[in-house]
């Protein structure tokens, strides 16, 4: 079983889908009389988020571009946990053929393995108006979930995966507490759950271009000298088709001849 190489990169692609739906996020920033004064595109990066709370929390200026200044709004999200998920798994016929290197050759992957991938999202902001503006922008495109069509094979490109991504729920934590002098920021957290599915190693074979079968009467017993009943050959149309061609099937049925 192990030590057949392969890599499809499903979790990298999950990933780069997941962070590509909050990849063009922005906000506005107004005055007192309700004019837009600044827009901001906030920042998208993938990460733990302990690590951009620690970020948060040393920098003594939360507004101002520096080399180590973290500018806030932002967003980052991680992977937090990935589950086997019974409820979709498919019949193991499921199968996918494709034409090989050679007109003669098929490319064959088995039946997926369904799992769902726990992402969490999470903001943060100096205020809580630009923060409301961030998630307001995300929540209304899920309901519960928004589905992505993704390509999960490189070199199958006839398999299309409708991929959900579900809102499981949203948190909000605030730091608020402490003297004057500690630094204040927003933080929501925002839960997904992503349904994908891993694929195995392919396999290469050739293709099946002819089959012959051989009836007999088994109740009269059966003799390496018996002659068949009937003898029924099955070819492709036409005969030089790829394994992901349009085809059909001739038939070709024999009787035996009655020696009485």
């Amino acid at each position: 079983m192990f030590g057949n190489y392969f890599y499809h990169q499903r979790i990298r692609k999950a990933v780069a889908s997941f962070g590509k739906l909050f990849n063009d996020i922005y906000i506005i920033r107004k005055n007192s009389s309700g004019g837009g004064t600044d827009t901001m595109k906030v920042p998208l990066s993938y990460g733990p988020r302990s690590k951009y709370l620690e970020r948060v929390r040393e920098n003594p200026s939360l507004t101002t571009d520096t080399k180590t200044a973290i500018k806030l709004p932002r967003m980052s999200f991680e992977i937090s946990g990935i589950s086997y998920d019974p409820t979709r798994q498919l019949p193991k016929i499921n199968n996918f053929n494709q034409a090989g290197n050679t007109v003669n050759d098929r490319t064959k992957i088995y039946s997926a393995v369904p799992y769902q991938v726990n992402f969490q999202l999470s903001i943060y902001a100096k205020t809580q108006d630009d923060a409301l503006q961030v998630v307001e922008q995300i929540i209304p495109y899920f309901n519960p979930q928004y589905n992505l069509t993704i390509k999960p094979l490189d070199g199958f490109d006839t398999i299309k995966e409708d991929v959900p991504v579900i809102l499981n729920g949203v948190a909000m934590e605030d730091n608020y507490e402490g003297d004057m002098a500690q630094r204040t920021y927003l933080n929501y957290n925002l839960d997904f759950t992503m349904h994908i599915f891993f694929y195995g190693a392919l396999n290469t074979g050739k293709i099946v271009r002819e089959t012959n079968m051989k009836y007999f009467n088994l109740s009269a017993g059966l003799n390496d000298s018996d002659i068949p009943l009937q003898r029924q050959t099955t070819t492709l149309t036409p005969a030089g088709v790829s394994a992901d061609s349009d085809f059909g099937f001739n038939e070709s049925i024999v009787l035996a001849v009655d020696s009485a």
